[in-house]
């Protein structure tokens, strides 16, 4: 969107595909990209070829055509489904005398649109200037046009560096910014380590449902705009079953290509995944089955990238309430473990709720304890460790308790055990 303009920005949009390869879905991803960050594509050029050139991104000849053809359509700016170097990025916009976008700026432009939190904002502000610190020199190209000599020395090279040397130490204070956040969110992880309480990550591509699932399975207010990378923060809720708390994160949306400095960029966001004891990889079940398939291992090769590949990981399909009974019998063939739900209508998320809930069955123990009144204290730490406690009763001898406790814990607790027939000779 043009700042003071009611109007989109339009924009052209520009890709190096290989031999082969389908424009229309190549490109989708890309359009619908630009239509989030407000950008209204009207016309787009494609060149099939091994790779982009290495100086001018397309062959000269092509260029021409890019020319006309950006010209005719009224563009505003190039949009370019690849990640650019800075020569490719100058070349182009001296070529067509307006401002080039990569596909790496695109999405940082949208990241810094939906960041809501400071944490998530200081993340964008570092991915943006990682990525425009070798592109600064651009920024002093009317100087370095005049050549060497007399006039051209001193202020602009001496600007030049001093742009770089505040970004440089910018950088530096929000990595150290980011750090202390993430102590911050380590000890609140450990403090849940302590509770034992499960934790869950939902992964899964951009604009999957993975918010409104949220929502659906814990009552949360997460924004659930139909918009690429409407979540970028990192958003922890909880839910209850049978009388067990499990928390379950939402993650930022991953695509196909997803620019590695944004993958580092959002560790923070990423590291909810790596530190989850359940993935839920939430996929589209209302796309065509090639698309599906697409996501689905773009979402994967992202995982293992990041270190989440090791993670047990239980595919879900959302918005079943989207499809015909002949598609759910198609998917259930396909993907027979995966779950079928409809976070917008509530279908199958009991049952969801129950496949968490029997993934970390074998992580507690259901135990009786007889606490006697004068270890109380023992009582306070079974509470503390958040272990759901089924019964409780206040006898002449002790507190008795059914409860489920961590199995690392029961060596804690042995001396307090009750037997059945113990049980019933002190009922």
């Amino acid at each position: 969107m043009i700042p003071g303009s009611a109007e989109p920005e339009r924009g052209f949009v520009l890709a190096v595909l290989a031999q082969g390869a389908d424009a229309d879905e190549e490109l989708a991803e890309v359009e619908e990209l630009a239509r989030t960050a407000g950008v209204e594509p009207v016309g787009r050029a494609v060149q099939h070829r091994p790779r982009p050139a290495q100086r001018t991104y397309v062959g000269k000849g092509k260029l021409e055509e890019v020319k006309e053809l950006f010209a005719a359509s009224g563009a505003e700016s190039l949009l370019v489904d690849d990640e650019l170097d800075p020569v490719q990025q100058r070349f182009l916009e001296d070529a067509l005398g307006a401002r080039v976008v990569d596909r790496t700026q695109l999405i940082l432009d949208i990241f810094a649109q939906h960041a809501q939190t400071a944490e998530g904002k200081l993340q964008v502000e570092l991915a943006q200037l990682e990525y425009n610190l070798p592109r600064m020199r651009g920024m002093w190209q009317h100087l370095e046009r005049l050549g060497g000599g007399v006039g051209t020395r001193g202020p602009g090279e001496s600007q030049l560096e001093t742009d770089r040397r505040i970004a440089r130490r910018r950088i530096s204070v929000l990595k150290e910014r980011l750090r202390t956040v993430e102590r911050q969110r380590s000890t609140r992880r450990k403090a849940r380590r302590r509770a034992e309480t499960p934790t869950v990550a939902l992964a899964g591509y951009t604009n999957v449902g993975k918010s409104t699932l949220l929502n659906a399975l814990t009552g949360a207010d997460v924004s659930v705009e139909n918009r690429l990378f409407e979540t970028l923060d990192p958003t922890t809720r909880g839910f209850e079953f049978e009388g067990r708390r499990y928390l379950v994160t939402d993650t930022v949306g991953f695509i196909r290509r997803l620019p590695h400095q944004l993958v580092e960029g959002f560790a923070s966001t990423l590291e909810e995944t790596l530190v989850a004891d359940l993935v839920l990889h939430v996929a589209d079940a209302s796309v065509a089955e090639e698309r599906l398939d697409e996501m689905v291992r773009a979402v994967s090769d992202v995982l293992h990238e990041i270190g989440a590949g090791e993670l047990p990981v239980q595919l879900v399909l959302n918005k079943v309430d989207r499809v015909d009974e002949v598609t759910r019998r198609r998917l259930t063939n396909r993907f027979q473990d995966a779950p079928q739900v409809s976070a917008r209508t509530g279908e199958g998320l009991d049952e969801l709720r129950a496949l968490v809930a029997e993934r970390f069955g074998g992580r507690f123990e259901r135990v009786r304890l007889l606490i006697p009144y004068e270890d109380g204290a023992r009582l306070s730490e079974l509470y503390a460790l958040g272990a759901p406690v089924e019964e409780r009763e206040d006898r002449p001898n002790g507190v008795f308790v059914l409860v489920r406790v961590p199995r690392r814990d029961l060596a804690r607790f042995a001396p307090y055990l009750v037997a059945d027939a113990e049980r019933r000779e002190t009922a």
